[in-house]
């Protein structure tokens, strides 16, 4: 696995880079995130990696930071969001803006991204809520503040669990919203939250 290249920028075609490492030239895709915050070609640069490996191809994509490499492997990981799609979401907001916007359950602020529509943008919420606090757990996030941004709430596990269970994303979240704070599990959440939704 290469896991980070430094050298020579020699082509800037976003997405496409390539960059020049000892006189080999990498082919490397990348976000319009990392793109911005390339120099000019002829400038030095360092990306950490993620070599994507298919039968027919092998496909190096670079990354600014670990942060936004550890956002692209949680992204390719749920279903239906290959490594293309993965991009176009970096590509539309930075890594806290996107955590942020999962960890909200803001469907609205994910479907202003090229190709997401409610379904994904829904999708995206649920499964990347467990994914973050993995990855998290695994320390594959670098800084300080991704890493409160995505340590595991209760509240969003039991919201998470509740939309996985058919109820609307506005529905789980009112009845969540009328559990005491002091719940100390999701289990415990998820329970006071259907009490909730039984009442009315």
């Amino acid at each position: 696995m290469i896991g980070r290249i430094v050298g020579t920028l020699v082509e800037k075609s976003p997405p496409e880079l390539m960059v020049d490492v000892g006189g080999i030239g990498y082919d490397v895709s990348a976000s319009m995130t990392t793109v911005y915050e390339l120099p000019q070609v002829g400038g030095q640069v360092i990306l950490f990696t993620h070599l994507l490996v298919k039968e027919d191809s092998h496909t190096l994509y670079g990354f600014i930071d670990k942060n936004e490499r550890a956002l692209f492997r949680v992204l390719i990981k749920v279903n239906g969001i290959g490594p293309k799609m993965a991009l176009a979401i970096l590509s539309s907001m930075s890594s806290e803006e996107l955590i942020a916007n999962v960890q909200e359950s803001d469907v609205t602020a994910l479907t202003r991204i090229p190709g997401v529509g409610k379904k994904t943008a829904e999708r995206l919420i649920i499964e990347l809520r467990d994914k973050l606090g993995q990855a998290a757990k695994n320390d594959l996030f670098s800084t300080p503040t991704v890493l409160r941004q995505v340590q595991a709430d209760p509240r969003q596990e039991a919201e998470a669990a509740l939309i996985s269970l058919g109820y609307k994303p506005q529905e789980a979240a009112k009845a969540i919203s009328g559990v005491p704070m002091d719940s100390a599990s999701s289990e415990d959440v998820i329970k006071a939250a259907l009490k909730n939704m039984l009442r009315k």
